[in-house]
């Protein structure tokens, strides 16, 4: 009964798992018809919602952020959300770390500042800089260059009369001098000291309360705090005081230790670094908890960077999110699925498609599909999209975007065809991977004491662990990251730490692998649901991979699950699974006990080259590419052909474009950009009519659809519409400059638009293969 239901909800998910995009408002310079009209769009392309955020001006603002006016379009766009059956999620600040002009300076980030200069004999006075606050200082014997260990606390800033060289070491502290970056008119001001409950109450006072008043009576799905990029932040005036009853002891004569191996400076350090994590804990992440939690709406964090956010610390939030791709290595997706997975969270968000095939325009579905993949090996189970750039009606050029991520709207001219079909995939994936518990057999523990002096506790964990991860996960298991605070709250045990990790198959404690592919460019991710084991596998190559899959858990059964349409494509008994995957191309696996109807997907019998095709009712030749005789043209172009067949009969016939050709990248990038390294047959999307009925769009492979049930004996006309991407008409774009330029004439250079100049390379559109018909046995 359960495999039933599983199967049943897996064709017809629920509305909550589906995609949602961060929704980008420009200025604030958005009206109500705009905003209506973007979001009809997203209902009508399947996407489950959209997380707002407010970013710089790309033309004159019309109101300033935190405005009635501006909280007036917040309602009106909730509300509107709410209409059109879409959740509304509030990001809880302008650009990104947290602050504005309701951070005064004594709540703003702080670092630490030292400064050492050479002392001739006689005394002296210790100079501080104007707005640095005196923290202690250190005289050492000797000159900077062969100074003593040793040293003499010196708590005023007078220096007392001495003999030879000496050398003093000043501690101050100083606003880290970081505004809110990307930030919208009205909102520019400081970074808010995130090691500080009086800043993060100033901020959710100033800010976070009058956003989520304003929506109201509107629902809100979650509201949100975006990466953590406090740069160099390392103090709070606290940090002292809370210091010494924490660890017992006092860290003010110990200071040194920070900027110079002496003494035991690694305990030390790492005493220094636990402080900060809870301090960042305790006073941001738990209060904006607390605070939303009793507004009745669940709070999401990505918790990780500077501060040191460790992966515990999302233990205060509701929903823990990260962002980046890499299923064999450690992105932020992980961190924050370790800890979904250590403290029972089912939901696990990621940031997905933040760099996607740039510049904007670039990404195909193809891209967006496999990205996705890959967070979804990642542990990943809530997509948020980046995403959808506010645009006004009527807009010149290609109108307004990001400076960088996809540009996910019907500007796209492959979105109607391809937009419902790809959240349809992607959110039968999303609720099937909250199904059940992860399996993951390795707990990977790297200590405080193992990642200071880098703040970034994520970046410090991922270069000590280097090339572990890989090896754990194409060696067929999976894990989580554990932390010092894990194993204490949690009691657990068996958990490895890098130098255990040379020879995982002979680790004590760590069964066989969890699934054997003999492929490292497939991965796998496993959950278990009761009796039943779901198994997640995506190729991440871009060439067809063939091979065996072989559970560790052995069970009677299985079924293989298409996410495209929902359907059982194969099923059978015994434990290995013959295992063959095209460029990019994913499946689902279903095990267990119980009896099983063997089904296959049958196998091509025969193929019939199609000719005769004509482009806009003149004949043409393929391949077909439009840049050679379209140069800048972005939109849709049809193709038709006549078939005839003597019969139909009991067969099975699909229409074939081919198989993807694999590439590199033409030229180094400056960015982490995914992207599919495919030549695709088709350029991007074709929508295939046969006599006048919709077959179904084809984005990605294996390139084909099945068109039995329209074809007929006798003549059979095929229409085939190709979409491009928008990156053709990008290339001729002038208005995205002019206006970046006028923004930063009125309010300053808040963001340069990323790769704009590559906006044409490695361009192929049209049908770049000559399809066939082919016929396939049950």
């Amino acid at each position: 009964m359960l495999l039933e239901e599983l199967r049943r909800t897996f064709a017809e998910p629920p509305e909550d798992a589906r995609p949602m995009l961060r929704w980008w408002w420009f200025g604030p310079a958005v009206d109500e018809a705009s905003l209506d009209r973007q979001l009809q769009t997203v209902a009508a392309a399947g996407f489950g919602g959209v997380e707002v955020a407010y970013v710089y001006p790309l033309a004159p603002a019309t109101s300033d952020f935190g405005s009635p006016h501006f909280h007036e379009l917040l309602r009106h766009a909730g509300l509107r959300c709410q209409e059109l059956g879409l959740r509304f999620d509030l990001t809880l600040g302008s650009g990104w770390s947290f602050g504005g002009p309701d951070i005064t300076p004594d709540l703003a980030a702080r670092r630490l500042h030292w400064e050492l200069r050479e002392l001739t004999p006689g005394p002296s006075r210790v100079p501080v800089m104007p707005g640095d606050e005196f923290v202690a200082a250190y005289l050492f014997a000797g000159s900077v260059h062969d100074r003593t260990e040793a040293y003499t606390l010196l708590d005023t800033l007078d220096v007392p009369d001495g003999i030879g060289p000496r050398t003093l070491l000043v501690a101050t502290s100083r606003p880290t001098g970081q505004n809110v970056k990307r930030a919208a008119a009205g909102a520019e001001g400081p970074v808010l000291d995130h090691y500080s409950t009086a800043a993060t109450l100033a901020h959710i006072r100033g800010v976070a309360e009058p956003l989520l008043d304003a929506v109201a009576p509107a629902p809100v799905g979650s509201v949100f705090c975006d990466s953590l990029e406090v740069y160099s932040s390392d103090w709070t005036p606290e940090v002292l005081a809370e210091f010494g009853k924490r660890r017992g002891y006092d860290p003010l004569p110990l200071l040194p230790l920070l900027r110079f191996d002496i003494g035991d400076f690694r305990a030390f350090r790492a005493d220094f670094l636990r402080t900060l994590s809870e301090l960042y804990q305790e006073n941001f992440v738990a209060v904006f908890g607390d605070w939303a939690r009793g507004r009745g709406v669940p709070f999401r964090i990505q918790s990780y960077g500077v501060p040191p956010a460790s992966v515990s610390s999302y233990r205060y939030a509701d929903v823990a999110e990260g962002e980046g791709w890499g299923w064999s290595g450690l992105p932020q997706t992980r961190w924050a699925s370790s800890a979904a997975h250590l403290y029972g969270q089912k939901i696990v968000s990621s940031e997905v498609w933040t760099w996607v095939h740039s510049p904007s325009f670039r990404a195909t579905p193809l891209d967006l599909q496999a990205e996705a993949h890959e967070h979804f090996l990642c542990g990943v189970n809530q997509l948020v999209g980046h995403g959808l750039p506010y645009t006004p009606t009527g807009a010149p050029g290609l109108g307004w975007f990001f400076y960088a991520a996809g540009a996910l709207d019907d500007r796209n001219p492959w979105w109607d065809d391809a937009a419902p079909e790809l959240t349809a995939y992607l959110q039968r994936l999303c609720w099937l991977l909250r199904q059940g518990e992860p399996v993951a057999d390795v707990k990977l523990h790297v200590s405080f004491d193992d990642v200071y002096p880098q703040l970034d506790l994520w970046k410090a964990t991922a270069a000590k662990l280097g090339d572990v991860v890989r090896r754990i996960r194409t060696g067929g298991w999976d894990f989580d990251l554990v932390d010092d605070e894990a194993i204490a709250q949690l009691g657990l045990e068996s958990v490895l730490t890098p130098p255990d990790l040379t020879d995982l198959c002979n680790l004590p404690g760590i069964p066989a692998p969890d699934v054997e592919v003999g492929s490292d460019a497939i991965g796998v991710t496993h959950r278990r649901l009761g009796d039943i084991d779901i198994y997640f596998a995506a190729n991440t190559a871009n060439t067809r991979q063939v091979t065996t899959f072989t559970p560790r858990t052995r069970r009677s059964s299985y079924e293989q699950w298409d996410a495209r349409n929902g359907s059982v494509v194969r099923s059978g008994s015994g434990p290995t699974v013959d295992l063959a995957l095209d460029a990019y191309e994913a499946t689902v696996i279903v095990t267990f006990d119980g009896p099983v109807q063997a089904r296959t997907p049958g196998a091509e019998a025969g193929r019939r080259p199609l000719t005769g095709f004509t482009f806009g009712g003149e004949a043409v030749e393929l391949p077909h590419r439009w840049e050679d005789t379209r140069r800048g043209y972005s939109g849709q172009g049809e193709y038709e052909t006549h078939v005839h067949l003597d019969s139909v009969g009991d067969r099975r016939l699909f229409l074939d474009f081919g198989d993807p050709r694999p590439i590199t990248e033409d030229r180094p990038r400056t960015l982490r950009s995914f992207r599919a390294l495919v030549r695709p047959p088709v350029g991007e999307v074709v929508r295939v009519y046969v006599n006048g009925s919709d077959a179904g769009a084809v984005w990605s492979a294996p390139y084909r659809i099945e068109i039995t049930h329209l074809v007929r004996a006798g003549d059979n006309t095929l229409r085939l519409v190709v979409s491009n991407t928008a990156a053709n008409a990008l290339t001729e774009e002038t208005e995205i400059h002019r206006l970046a330029a006028d923004s930063e004439r009125r309010y300053g250079r808040r963001f340069a638009m990323q790769e704009l100049d590559r906006a044409g390379d490695d361009l192929h559109s049209g049908l770049l293969t000559t399809p066939a018909l082919v016929e396939w046995s049950r």
